[in-house]
């Protein structure tokens, strides 16, 4: 059995929205984690989040994607929690956009471009977007790419040119540094590669391909050349209708 269906299995028999973490002595305990767009949170989320997780006696955990996770719930009290919440899932499907994760480009003297705009632009509309693979996106407003967006599947970075677009990074079971696709790109233009590169993903890879894996597979040569073709057509039809 594929390493997918048995994820797919495990999904089905665990409650929703939950990721199981351990079996011992026969007790299973499950991690949640809310949708925090960009690693931004208001202090009353975060107040409320602490409640929950005191509440059902969880651990909070803050994590590498910038959220905050709750440890050690029991099964039966997963559903309880996220209505009491009130937020939304951090990942809806483990093949899906698993987050956007954001550096604080406006906030910091670092940054060459302020890429926040562009990053919560690009959570919103591919948030729990589905995909062969789980997916992840990282932007950040300067070359030192903090997030690890040279680890993130698609990763968008800025210098002062303008942006960077990458792909196929991953820090996972297969460790892979990203390639880059285009620099000097306005922020509409990175938004708009950054479509063309998933559309082409979802549409071309295999269920269960991790996007690096894909572009390893057909060769980074012909993956450039066809997002860039798609691009270039795809800019000038909408500057023709401009």
């Amino acid at each position: 059995m594929s390493r997918e269906k048995v994820g797919e299995i495990l999904e089905m028999n665990n409650p929703k929205h939950a990721v199981l973490q351990k079996i011992k002595n026969g007790r299973k305990t499950y991690g949640i984690t809310p949708r925090i767009p960009g690693g931004f949170i208001t202090p009353d989320q975060l107040i409320k989040i602490a409640q929950v997780a005191k509440k059902y006696k969880g651990t909070m955990k803050l994590t590498s994607g910038q959220r905050v996770a709750i440890l050690g719930v029991k099964g039966e009290d997963v559903e309880k929690m996220w209505q009491e919440l009130d937020m939304e899932p951090g990942v809806l499907s483990s093949y899906s956009v698993k987050n956007v994760e954001v550096c604080p480009a406006g906030f910091c003297k670092r940054s060459r471009q302020n890429s926040l705009p562009l990053g919560m632009k690009l959570e919103k509309r591919f948030y729990g977007a589905p995909t062969p693979n789980r997916t992840k996106i990282g932007v950040a407003g300067c070359r030192n790419a903090c997030g690890s967006v040279h680890a993130k599947d698609i990763g968008v970075l800025a210098d002062e040119e303008g942006f960077i677009v990458v792909v196929g990074g991953s820090a996972g079971f297969h460790p892979r540094l990203s390639d880059e696709i285009a620099r000097r790109l306005t922020e509409e233009q990175a938004y708009i590669l950054v479509e063309v590169i998933y559309d082409y993903y979802c549409k071309e890879a295999e269920m269960g391909e991790k996007l690096g894996i894909f572009i390893d597979k057909i060769s980074i040569e012909k993956f450039k050349e066809d997002v860039m073709t798609i691009f270039d057509e795809r800019v000038n039809g909408r500057e023709m209708n401009e």
